[in-house]
């Protein structure tokens, strides 16, 4: 008995040998449940793989700070089959170049990107095709990003956040020609880099279509409305002619998708203003009034994304009627020229090496030149510094002070390092304070404003005027920044580095259009460019043709009186050489030695 009590003792459970197993049972519980919770997560796609650590590795930064804690973020999924433009170089027309790049960027996308897109559909994911750069912009959770990033065809996640744009404020507006600073006919910055000149032989722009990047266009001003490719005379058409990448604004006065020409904050009309703005009568305020314009809101006033962006520039490739897609695009619609004061800081959320990148040299293979404002960070060196300001495809514009050779003090300068190209930049400078201009509050209304933004459509302008004179220069990107760089006035400075030519401050110099044309022939003969019939847009219901209707968000005339200073010059230089009355003959540009650019990044 004692034996067999001792025994029965023995096999008693202690109190710690229960805990023991206790805690063995809830460790296999724990595992149990983790796998049941791995088994829900978003599959992969057939194919896929990788390790965890590759998958993060694939995500950007803002990524994975915006899906933390459960929430959903907008992100591109970047396919890593990218399509192949070289085929572009060779062929001879902007036309062929044009139809060449859409298809081809089209197809790859349309080849590779079915298999994510039917991943996503089947999970009811909210996503959207792009083909300028091979991408998919999708919304949702980390669990998503992670899944999507683990496929081999994904080569990285990256961000789409919201982008403030620093744009100037608005000063004293005027209602011509009732105020008393209205002028007699050209403004000063035209007239200071010799448009005019280039008018007296005939060329004003004629057969080139400059498109805005911007917050839209007041398109029923006095200035603007006649230089409109969606206007006929009798007529409105925005097919083809207008695109609003605006879709989930909130509060907007234009709404979300316009149907029409409307600008939310007044800068796209200043800046197409500039570029190609006449009234008819004493408002001569832009470069080139005999070329056209089409438009695309790229921006909520004055705040950005990316996919905004990269929409906008694809429409450009090969616009595409109201409520239409990319697929309906014509290349043969696309802008000669495109017109961009905005910006993607880094600071932001935008990565260096970016899509926008992609995106801006697909437009250069086309035969578009993007025209890019330096951005207003300085006086410091090496502030030209926010996408795609820095991009060797853009065409960067540092702004002058009105009627001088002088830097604004505003002003962004090179050299820029970035992405660690030491690339001189700006390229060119042109007028950029007190340059008066459309805007949008009413049809006969102008603006006094600041800034690179004001510099850019100088430019724009200056090349549909180059193209207009020279047509065996249009397509030809390089060859015709040759030309506007190599006639420019030079103004030397050392304050950011070698004094060039060219140097960080004012990269060639300032413009000087009549030297760049000089006499290319002594009888212009340009031909008309196409005007616009009432057609209706084949995707999709439009409104009815409205050629007095004005979408501005401010239905009143009255001009506001916030005034805006104008910022004080600094590095003041001498140029090289005087303005001149007549332009020196020229038939073809002469080369000048330019700097060997460093490789892209």
């Amino acid at each position: 008995m004692i034996t067999n009590s001792r025994l029965a003792s023995t096999f008693t459970p202690s109190p710690w040998r229960r805990i023991f197993c206790l805690l063995l049972f809830l460790a296999a519980f724990v595992a149990f449940i983790g796998t049941i919770a791995v088994s829900r997560q978003p599959a992969v796609a057939a194919g896929a793989g990788g390790s965890h650590a590759l998958q993060l590795g694939k995500i950007a930064p803002w990524v994975m700070e915006h899906t933390a804690n459960g929430q959903q973020a907008e992100f591109f999924v970047v396919l890593a089959d990218q399509a192949d433009l070289s085929g572009a170089v060779s062929l001879p027309t902007k036309a062929e170049k044009g139809r060449y790049v859409y298809q081809t960027l089209l197809d790859k996308a349309h080849s590779t990107q079915e298999s994510i897109q039917q991943w996503l559909r089947d999970r009811n994911i909210e996503h959207r095709s792009f083909y300028i750069v091979n991408a998919i912009l999708v919304k949702g959770t980390r669990e998503i990003a992670n899944a999507l990033a683990a496929r081999p065809d994904v080569a990285r996640v990256t961000g789409n956040p919201h982008i403030h744009n620093d744009l100037p404020q608005p000063g004293p507006v005027e209602v011509s020609p009732l105020a008393p600073r209205t002028p007699a006919t050209i403004e000063p910055g035209i007239v200071y880099t010799h448009a005019p000149d280039v008018w007296a032989l005939g060329f004003k722009g004629e057969t080139i279509v400059v498109a805005s990047a911007d917050t839209g266009v007041r398109w029923t001003h006095n200035a603007l409305k006649p230089h409109y490719r969606g206007w006929d005379g009798v007529n409105a058409n925005h097919n083809f002619n207008w695109h609003d990448s605006i879709h989930d604004s909130v509060g907007n006065p234009c709404g979300n998708d316009s149907q029409e020409p409307c600008d939310d904050f007044f800068h796209g009309s200043h800046t197409t203003g500039t570029a190609i703005g006449d009234d008819g009568g004493t408002n001569q305020i832009g470069m080139a009034p005999g070329a056209k314009w089409i438009g695309c809101r790229n921006m909520d006033q004055g705040t950005g994304t990316p996919a905004r962006y990269i929409e906008c520039m694809e429409w450009f490739i090969a616009p595409y009627p109201l409520n239409c897609t990319p697929s309906e695009g014509d290349p043969s619609k696309e802008p000669a020229i495109t017109i961009n004061s905005w910006g993607c800081p880094t600071s932001e959320g935008c990565v260096v090496g970016d899509e926008l990148q992609a995106a801006v040299e697909a437009q250069e293979t086309a035969g578009i030149q993007m025209v890019v404002a330096a951005g207003n960070s300085g006086p410091s060196c090496s502030t030209v510094s926010d996408p795609p300001s820095f991009y060797e495809a853009s065409y960067t514009v540092g702004a002058l002070v009105n009627g001088t050779d002088t830097i604004a003090s505003f002003s962004s300068r090179g050299p820029v390092t970035r992405d660690g190209s030491n690339r001189t930049k700006p390229d060119i400078t042109a007028p950029g304070t007190s340059v008066r201009s459309a805007t949008n509050t009413c049809d006969s209304c102008y603006l006094f404003l600041d800034g690179t933004s004001m510099a850019t459509p100088h430019i724009a302008g200056a090349m549909a005027l180059l193209w207009s004179a020279i047509p065996s220069l249009q397509h030809q990107i390089q060859t015709s920044r040759d030309a506007l760089n190599n006639s420019a006035v030079f103004i030397s400075s050392t304050l950011c580095g070698d004094p060039g030519p060219p140097n960080n401050v004012y990269g060639w110099g300032r413009i000087d259009i009549a030297a760049a044309v000089g006499t290319p022939s002594p009888t212009p003969s340009p031909s008309p460019t196409p005007t616009a019939t009432a057609t209706p847009s084949a995707c999709g219901p439009t409104p009815s043709p409205t050629p007095t209707a004005s979408p501005s968000p401010t239905a009143t005339a009255t001009p506001t009186t916030t005034a805006t200073a104008t910022p004080t010059a600094t590095a003041t230089a001498t140029g090289s050489s005087t303005p001149r009355p007549t332009p020196t003959p020229r038939s073809a540009p002469s080369p000048r030695p330019r700097p060997t650019p460093a490789p892209r990044p």
